[in-house]
């Protein structure tokens, strides 16, 4: 049986009808920009419930100053400045003291990954002051703020927050509502980022959990972890001081060693002290509060680098542990009691 046409005047309707039944429905607006996008990758990955992870997200509130902070790193000092921050008195006292309360447990690490103590120390001294300064910022609200609404580091730190949603709760220091860090979302005595609580953070102390923020054989050995896998190499060299001549030739610094140090002698680099001649190195030329200074880098400080890009950050580092070391050295020698 031929089916009737259908008058264009009852089709008119019957599509009125219908826009008038899809508007009745509510529409589900997101909190943030890309929200939607990402609870539901999270939820494929890993069956976490679209709802929930809606819910926490909606609670996350955007911060300018995030943002503002974002934009002035302190990196962005010259380094006659940047040194000052970090290599004070007190900061070098309270490593060598922290050193010294806790010796058996960084010396048990250090042993186990191959790192020397004295730069897991000023790891925690440089990122946190030894725990004290860890950040006030809820780490959901630096990671939505920079994911979500900072375009020129979106696509990273939108890759933070999906880490962050996708960490099984034994790896997290409490709830996820409740974590404070940095403003840029990084979290516990060793700042590390999601990806980075997911890839080298380790159970220190073997009690099931990951906790950055109260368990300390988590947190010193989850940072000598770091460094093992990122390539130090234990008893090998990290900087020292180079004396260039009049006619040595001008070099740009790279992380990774570009050339044997005997090469760098033959351009008119002398070290102060001896080294291995084939040792692989880079030559860094910092801003000194005198005028220039020369410094061959080595792997370990290329290691250094991976925690932060910054070659000040890695020197801060390298000076800070090489003064705590002094000064446990000199405790000790005199005979004081930790």
């Amino acid at each position: 049986m031929p089916v009737p046409a259908v008058s264009h005047r009852l089709r008119s309707l019957f599509l009125l009808a219908l826009l008038v039944f899809v508007a009745s429905f509510p529409v589900l607006a997101e909190t943030h920009p890309g929200q939607a996008a990402l609870v539901r990758e999270v939820a494929r990955d890993t069956g976490k419930d679209p709802a929930g992870l809606n819910a926490l997200l909606d609670k996350a509130r955007v911060q300018q100053s995030i943002i503002d902070a974002m934009n002035r790193p302190a990196e962005s000092k010259p380094w006659s400045a940047y040194r000052p921050i970090f290599l004070t008195d007190k900061r070098i006292d309270d490593g060598v003291a922290f050193y010294r309360q806790h010796r058996v447990l960084l010396e048990r690490i250090g042993k186990q990954y191959g790192v020397a103590p004295q730069y897991i120390v000023a790891i925690v001294g440089v990122e946190t002051f030894y725990g004290r300064i860890t950040g006030n910022y809820k780490v959901l609200d630096a990671l939505v703020t920079l994911g979500f609404h900072y375009p020129p580091r979106a696509r990273y730190f939108r890759q933070q927050l999906k880490t962050l949603l996708e960490l099984p709760d034994n790896q997290l220091a409490g709830p996820l509502d409740t974590l404070t860090g940095s403003y840029a979302g990084a979290q516990g005595w060793g700042q590390f980022m999601p990806d980075s609580i997911r890839d080298y953070a380790v159970d220190g102390d073997g009690d099931g959990r990951i906790d950055l923020m109260h368990s300390l054989p988590d947190i010193l050995a989850s940072v000598a972890n770091y460094f093992a896998k990122h390539g130090w190499v234990a008893g090998g060299p990290v900087a020292a001081r180079a004396q260039p001549d009049g006619a040595a030739k001008p070099l740009t610094w790279q992380a990774r060693p570009q050339w044997p140090l005997e090469q760098l002698e033959a351009w008119g680099y002398a070290p102060f002290r001896h080294l291995n001649p084939g040792e692989p190195t880079s030559l860094l030329t910092l801003d000194g509060s005198s005028g220039p200074q020369q410094w061959f880098t080595f792997n370990n400080f290329r290691v250094i680098t991976t925690y932060n890009r910054s070659p000040m950050y890695a020197m801060a580092v390298y000076q800070l542990a090489q003064a705590i070391m002094d000064g446990v050295r000199d405790a000790d020698s005199a005979g004081n009691a930790p």
